[in-house]
């Protein structure tokens, strides 16, 4: 009898967790010591920390790669330890409307006028 999942399930969501960790592993020290460094006392010195376009286009992808990471690590619990269908999808769809709300917010936030 042959199986009708195949050999490699699962596969891209384990690779997108790895290269979404590789991301973070990536951007984060960095932009933590961007940050450091800086020091913005003021709200005009944390503008003008947030004002080059890099910083802002790294931050959204840090962003998009961290929440990419959550959601496949809930994911996976949920399917794990989450026996009923229903509350399962739920929560899923909890998960995707925060995080979805969280990037869509951020973006918001670092494009927004002064």
């Amino acid at each position: 009898m042959k199986s009708t999942a195949g050999a490699h399930t699962g596969t891209g969501t384990w690779l997108v967790q790895r290269a979404s960790a590789v991301v973070l592993a990536l951007a984060l020290p960095g932009l933590a010591l961007y940050v450091l460094a800086a020091f913005p006392l003021d709200f005009n010195g944390w503008q003008a920390l947030f004002a080059p376009l890099w910083l802002r286009v790294l931050m959204l992808l840090t962003a998009a790669a961290l929440a990419l990471h959550a959601w496949v690590g809930m994911r996976d619990i949920f399917m794990d330890y989450v026996r009923s269908t229903g509350l399962r999808l739920a929560l899923l769809l909890a998960v995707i409307v925060v995080l979805a709300g969280s990037v869509v917010w951020l973006a918001a936030t670092l494009w927004s006028p002064a």
